[in-house]
């Protein structure tokens, strides 16, 4: 059995390696095309939205903390990671390199000096 995973002490690469692992250890891997990886991410993420269905903005806080739903919200969310990180591995992208790329065009398009605050579309800033 593999060691219990904390995000303090869990690389990204670690994440990987064990998601790759546990599909090919199933033969799953043949199934994982970047086509079906993206329905599949794209499902998950929507069975994690329907744990907020119906809720105001506020009230969603309430709903993660809620004992009784929290375990079946971390179940859904790890669903998506876990597709979002095969997706990485089946593609051959560097997830950190591009989450790097992405918050530096991100900072581009929402200078702190004008975005501070706001919830607008950096054209409407």
């Amino acid at each position: 059995m593999s060691k219990p995973m904390r995000d303090d002490q869990t690389t990204v690469a670690e994440l990987r390696e064990r998601v790759m692992a546990f599909a090919r250890e199933r033969d799953w891997v043949q199934f994982h095309s970047p086509k079906n990886l993206s329905m599949a991410l794209a499902a998950e993420a929507g069975e994690l939205m329907e744990h907020f269905l119906w809720s105001e903005s506020a009230a969603s806080q309430a709903v993660v903390a809620d004992a009784r739903k929290r375990q079946k919200i971390a179940d859904e969310l790890a669903d998506v990671v876990i597709y979002a990180l095969e997706f990485a591995n089946i593609s051959q992208l560097d997830l950190a390199a591009a989450i790097e790329a992405k918050l530096a065009q991100n900072a581009a398009k929402y200078p702190v000096e004008k975005a501070r605050g706001r919830a607008d579309k950096y054209t409407e800033l």
